[in-house]
Parts: structure tokens; sequence; C-alpha cells
């Protein structure tokens, strides 16, 4: 019986790293999009982009969890109801999770992204620049792979933080990991059996996703790399 139950924990295993990379996908778009309006030179972009940030960063995650799920289709039906609009709006709960984590981690991405592009000499950009180089080409080129090395640290630690609190997502309904083992605790009246599959499930995530991304820090290191060679 232990054995089925763990079977039908970690086969849930996909679903909620699907879902981490998808979190982790909007974040990151929306945490580069904030840095570049922070460091855009313009006030009141900095500004909104400041505004949000501190405001996603204030409100809990589980929070913006059940408002995202719960709270936000019950108003917009509210308001198409009024509006006389025969539609009805539901999120799925994968939807919902991913998009509430996306929007939550992109306030943590924006900040390691925007540290990261300060620490880029401007001389390089200047040069470029005087070089006619296009702004697309100069990013690519130039402020990309530097701008990877230096927020790879932080990076890795928000993928981390963002791995683990996946498990929010089973409060809403999401059928993965952390949902799989409450229900089997529940079955068996055995809590630290399936608590515990639940727990190493994101360990050896958490090891493996370390590992790599420590290795991909070494081959974006241009010290490291010409050592080698």
């Amino acid at each position: 019986m232990v054995v089925q139950f763990a079977s039908t924990i970690l086969a849930a295993a996909g679903l909620t790293l699907l879902l981490a990379i998808g979190a982790l996908v909007l974040a990151s778009a929306l945490g580069l999009a904030l840095a570049g309006a922070r460091l855009s030179g313009r006030r009141w972009l900095a500004g909104l982009a400041v505004a949000f940030t501190f405001v996603i960063r204030g409100i809990p995650d589980l929070v913006m969890m059940l408002l995202a799920f719960y709270s936000l289709p019950a108003l917009i039906n509210q308001l198409l109801e009024r509006a006389g609009i025969d539609l009805y709006v539901d999120f799925s709960p994968f939807a919902a999770g991913t998009v509430t984590l996306g929007i939550l981690f992109s306030a943590y991405m924006s900040e390691t992204f925007r540290s990261a592009l300060g620490n880029i000499p401007a001389g390089q950009i200047e040069a470029a620049q005087a070089l006619g180089l296009h702004p697309l080409r100069i990013f690519l080129r130039i402020t990309l792979p530097q701008m990877a090395l230096l927020a790879l640290p932080g990076f890795t630690n928000n993928w981390l933080v963002l791995v683990k609190a996946t498990a929010l997502v089973s409060l809403i309904g999401l059928q993965d990991v952390m949902f799989r083992a409450k229900a089997a605790a529940e079955a068996t009246g055995q809590p630290f059996t399936y608590y515990l599959v639940a727990a190493g499930f994101y360990l050896l995530v958490t090891l493996g996703s370390t590992w790599a991304l420590a290795r991909l820090g070494r081959r974006l290191d241009p010290a490291r790399t010409g050592a080698r060679a």
C-alpha cells in the first residue's frame, strides 16, 4: 500500500515541475521588463515598476493565490453580468497557480536582474553604440551574456523558493505532489510517511537544480572557460 500511494504521489511530479517552469518563464519575462523600466531613466515608468514591486512583495503568497483563483473570476463575472455580456469566466487551478506565482516572483526577479544590469560596465554599451550596433544586437551579444552570469546566484535562489512555493497551489485544488501527499496521508492515517515522500521530491529537485545551475555558471564564466581551454 505504501508503495502504491508513494507512486501516486510521484506521478504528479511532472505536473508540479511544469507548473514551476511555467511560472519561472513568466516571472523571468516580467522581471526583466520591470528591471528595464527601473533603469529606463523615465521617472514615471520607474515609479510604476517600483510601486508594482512594492505591492506584490507586500502581499502574502497564499492571499494572492486565493484572490486570483476565487475573487478575481467572481469580480470579472459580476462586471460582465452588469454589462449584459453572457459570458462566464473561470480559472483552472493550474492557470491560476502559474500566473500567480509568475507575478509574485517577477518582483524578486526584477531586483535580481536590475542589480545584474547595473553592474555591467557602461563603457561597453557606449562603445557598441559608438560602433553603430543595433540595440537588439547589443543586448544579445553584450548585455545578456554578462547579465546571465551576474544574475545567476539570485536567479538560483528565486527558482529554489519558487519550486517550494508550488505546494501552495494544492490549496486551490491542483492535483500536484502536495495535493496527492495530503490525500494519501488522510486515506491511510500515516501523514509522516507520505509527507516525507513529498519532502523527498522537493529536496531532489532542489539538489538537482543547484547542481545544474552551478554547472551552468561555470560554463558562463569566461575566466573558468579560459582556464579549461
